[in-house]
């Protein structure tokens, strides 16, 4: 891991970190766009860009994420730096759960499957070991549920073999 990445890291928990970072997300769509999602969050952690289907608009919506993988899936965290209202994308997910995400340039549709029980306990480890912000984030949610998701390649473009145990 980059000095930089540690470094970013170890701010993450800062309250200012969340609303900088809240600040530079469109700019880091742009990025992701122009570098058709080879270079998302400044290549600092592991990050993917998901568009899902607007729960109202029905037009495609953009988020860079952080991400950890399991297996063939991504794992997805709706922290959104730890505000008290849930992300957009996860009301997205929730509504619909087709989506599609750009993970280095390589383009996949994905199933959602909202994580619940031991499985959201597991895949919340996997989260903190790389971000653990994601405990500040808990707290600063005012008790609203943090929504885990695995996002499971589909058809087109999804890994050959068996699908991941779990």
């Amino acid at each position: 891991m980059s000095v930089l990445g540690t470094l970013t890291r170890r701010v993450g928990h800062h309250r200012w970190f969340g609303a900088a970072a809240r600040l530079l997300v469109p700019a880091d769509r742009v990025v992701g766009r122009l570098t058709r999602g080879r270079v998302v969050a400044l290549g600092l952690i592991p990050s993917l860009v998901i568009t899902t289907t607007g729960r109202r608009s029905g037009k495609p919506r953009s988020n860079p994420l952080l991400y950890v993988p399991d297996g063939d899936a991504y794992v997805v965290i709706g922290s959104n730096w730890g505000q008290t209202h849930q992300p957009g994308w996860a009301m997205n997910l929730l509504a619909s759960p087709v989506a599609e995400v750009d993970v280095k340039g390589v383009r996949v549709p994905v199933r959602a499957d909202l994580a619940s029980g031991a499985e959201r306990d597991r895949l919340w480890q996997l989260l903190v070991t790389e971000w653990p912000a994601y405990r500040t984030y808990v707290q600063r949610a005012g008790g609203r549920e943090i929504r885990i998701f695995r996002l499971v390649p589909t058809g087109r473009g999804a890994p050959a073999g068996p699908p991941p145990a779990g």
